[in-house]
C-alpha cells in the first residue's frame, strides 16, 4: 500500500508544478484521495459488495466533488488535477499514466447498452471542461484541448479540439481542413452546445459551494 501511496505522489510531483511536498500531496490533493477511495470502491465492488462500493463512492463525491463509479477501470499512475466536476461513468476504461483536469466528463450518451463509456489509452491528456461521451476509443498520447465534445474515435497521437472535436494535428503535424461548402457546421446547434457546457460548469461551480458550505457546517 506504502508503495502505491509512493508511487501516486511521485506522479503529481512530476506532473504539477505547483507541489511542493509529499505530506501536502497526501493530505490536500482531491485528486489523490478519489483515485484512493476508487481503488477501495472497486476492491469492495469486484468482491460482491455493492452498497458499500457505492457508499465509499458517494462519500468520496461529497468529501472532493470527483464521482467515480466503483466498475470504472483506471490504470497506473493517473493524475486528477484539480478535480472539482469530473465524472467518470462505469464502464469507463483508462489506460496508464493519463491526466484530467477538472470539469472533465467521461460519460454515455444515454443511447447505448453494455459498454456506454470511453476507453482511454495511454498517455491521454483532457482538458478542462472536456467531454468524452459514449463507447468511443480515445488512442494513446492524445490530447483533448479544454471545452471539446469529443462524440467519435481519436487515433493515437493527435490533438482534439472543438464542438463536436475534429483532428486537428497527428504526430505533432496539421491536419489539412479541406473546404467544403456542403457539410457546414450548424451555427445553431454549436451554440446549443456552448449554451450547454456553460451552464454545466455554472452547475459545477454551484455544486462546489454547496459542498463547501456543508463541510462548513460539519465542522
Amino acid at each position: 500500500m506504502f508503495k502505491q501511496l509512493k508511487e501516486d505522489v511521485q506522479t503529481i510531483r512530476s506532473r504539477d508544478p505547483a507541489a511542493r511536498s509529499f505530506l501536502e500531496i497526501w493530505l490536500l490533493y482531491n485528486g489523490l484521495k478519489a483515485v484512493r477511495s476508487h481503488r477501495r470502491a472497486q476492491w469492495c465492488s469486484k468482491h460482491g459488495f455493492k452498497f458499500l462500493a457505492r457508499w465509499i463512492s458517494q462519500r468520496c463525491v461529497r468529501r472532493t466533488n470527483i464521482e467515480i463509479h466503483p466498475d470504472a477501470t483506471i490504470g497506473k499512475r493517473l493524475f486528477i488535477d484539480h478535480g472539482t466536476g469530473v465524472v467518470i461513468g462505469e464502464t469507463t476504461e483508462i489506460g496508464d499514466d493519463c491526466t484530467i483536469y477538472q470539469g472533465v466528463t467521461l460519460g454515455g450518451t444515454g443511447k447505448d447498452k453494455g459498454k456506454r463509456h470511453p476507453t482511454l489509452g495511454n498517455h491521454v491528456m483532457v482538458g478542462s471542461g472536456a467531454k468524452v461521451l459514449g463507447p468511443i476509443r480515445i488512442g494513446n498520447n492524445v490530447r483533448i484541448a479544454a471545452g471539446a465534445v469529443v462524440l467519435s474515435d481519436i487515433p493515437d497521437n493527435s490533438t482534439a479540439v472543438g464542438v463536436p472535436a475534429r483532428v486537428v494535428r497527428v504526430n505533432g503535424e496539421k491536419v489539412p481542413q479541406e473546404l467544403d461548402q456542403i457539410h457546414i457546421p450548424d451555427p445553431v446547434s454549436q451554440e446549443l452546445c456552448k449554451m450547454r457546457h456553460e451552464l454545466q460548469l455554472m452547475k459545477n461551480q454551484l455544486d462546489a459551494l454547496k459542498a463547501s458550505a456543508e463541510r462548513q457546517d460539519d465542522l
